[in-house]
This record gives C-alpha cells, structure tokens and sequence, in this order.
C-alpha cells in the first residue's frame, strides 16, 4: 500500500539577544562610565517559528577591553542570532564611555551610548567640568538613560532590564558609572551589574560589567601613565532561547548551558555556537 511520510513539526522559539557592553573612558580627567549593548528580546510578546534540521548559530559579543592607556575606549562587540527562515538579530555592542582630552570627551554610538547617541538603546549622561567633584556622566543603559554628572557627584549607569527567559527575572544591559575628583567614586553601575567608577585620587579603582550581562564598564576619574588605574571592562553579551521541551532537539555546538523551565527548555550561549531544530 501507498507509505503515507509526515511532515516535521516547526514549532516556536523566544530569544533574547544582548551584545557585549563598552568600556569606560580614561583621560587626564574623569572618564564616563560605558555603555549598555544594544538589548532585544520577544520572551512573552511574540515567537519565532524554527524547524526541525534547520542549524540556528548564536554569536555572542565580547565586552569593551578596559583602558591602560590614555586612548579612546573601546565598544563593545555585536550579538547575532541567524539561521534560514527566521529574521536576523543584531544587537550592536555598546559605546565606550568618553573622556576629558581624548574622543572631545563625546562616548561612542554604539547599542547604548557612553555619551553619545543611540539606536538600540539609551544615551549616556552628560559630564560637568567644574569643582570641586568634577563628575563625569554615567553610560546609558537598555532602560534608562546614563545619569549626568554635577559639580557635587558622578553620574550613575543607566537601567538595565530584567528578562525572565531563564525562568527567573534576571538583569541585563546596565550602564557603566561615572568617576569624580577626590577619595569616594558615587558613579554606581546600572541595576548593580554595570561597573562603578573611580575615585580621583586611585584609592577606589573601576569595576567591569559583569560577564554576560551586556553591561558597560566603569570610568577612570584620572590615568596617567604614573598612578592612573585602568577603566573597567565592559561585561560581555549573551544569547538565550527558550523552546518547548518536546521539540528540543538536543544538538548543540559551543557547549551552552541548557536548563528547563515548567514544559520549556532553555539555551544559554555565553559563547558562539549553534542549535539545531
């Protein structure tokens, strides 16, 4: 008789998609903190539809190489999620803060900007040239604009925003803190996982954004060759998918973390690879 052959299943697919963040800006003068990565997601909005056999490749960006020399900062690296029959993700890495005497003290475009402008996200605040604590803004964040700096404080990394793809709300995205002159760095990093800034003096030394999470680096407040401390490394991005657990297919390249969630399977890439349907 006739062999009746069925059809292999599509079925949906969420993501979320953040690139590495920037580094934060150093110079004879405060720095600004780094931008966010730019941040996309449709977890609890809208699905993609994947298909059985189809290989899916996640590129994850890496953070903004912290400063060790009076030089402009560095950007962060794209994310991309791509595969056939699904629309490209791009998510541009984050702008690296700027600073007094390099750059014209403008942070760089970039998914959030140091200071600058943004497509993907939000702007970094501006930074104030006055005494006595001359602060220095903080980078933007996915959901908040960079604080600007004052003649009294540096300016704090923007928001970042809490996904729960993973299963649990988690943050993403944070903006870098600003630096100011003196003992104390109030330039704090966006939701906790942006890097805080430097103090003027070198007692309190920048942090980085926290690995995974896009988030910018913390700014140097005074670097010199001398007794300058480097600015903080921007956290690197991530790529996660979220798939029901009857259709997850189990192949994989570049060891993702993979867990569950109720009738659902997550892929976490902190690093490139692939799903296959």
């Amino acid at each position: 008789g006739a062999v009746t052959l069925e059809t292999p299943q599509t079925y949906t697919a969420e993501y979320l998609v953040v690139a590495g963040g920037g580094s934060g800006g150093t110079a004879d003068d405060r720095g600004g903190g780094g931008g966010a990565g730019g941040y996309f997601t449709n977890y609890g909005s809208s699905t993609i539809t994947f298909s059985p056999g189809i290989t899916y490749t996640a590129t994850v960006g890496a953070g903004g190489a912290a400063l060790t020399t009076r030089v402009v900062s560095n950007d962060g690296g794209n994310s991309v999620l791509s595969g056939t029959g699904i629309s490209t993700v791009t998510a541009l890495g984050g702008g690296g803060g700027g600073g007094a005497n390099v750059n014209s003290g403008i942070g760089r475009d970039g998914g959030s900007g140091g200071g600058g402008t943004s497509p993907q996200g939000n702007n970094g605040g501006i930074g104030v040239n006055t005494s006595p604590a001359y602060g220095s803004g903080g980078g933007g964040g996915a959901g908040a604009v960079g604080v600007a700096g004052s003649t009294s404080a540096a300016g704090n990394g923007g928001a970042g925003l809490s996904n729960a793809i993973t299963g649990s709300g988690t943050f993403y995205a944070g903006g870098g803190g600003g630096s100011r002159d003196g003992s104390t760095a109030d330039g704090a990093g966006g939701s906790s996982i942006g890097g805080s800034g430097s103090s003027g003096d070198n007692t309190v030394q920048a942090t980085a954004g926290v690995v995974n999470t896009g988030s910018g680096g913390g700014s140097s407040a005074q670097f010199t060759p001398q007794s300058g401390l480097p600015s903080g490394a921007g956290g690197s991005g991530v790529v996660i998918l979220r798939v029901p657990t009857a259709s997850y297919s189990s192949t994989t390249t570049g060891s993702p973390t993979v867990t569950t969630d109720g009738t659902d399977t997550i892929i976490k890439f902190t690093g490139n690879g692939t799903y296959t349907g």
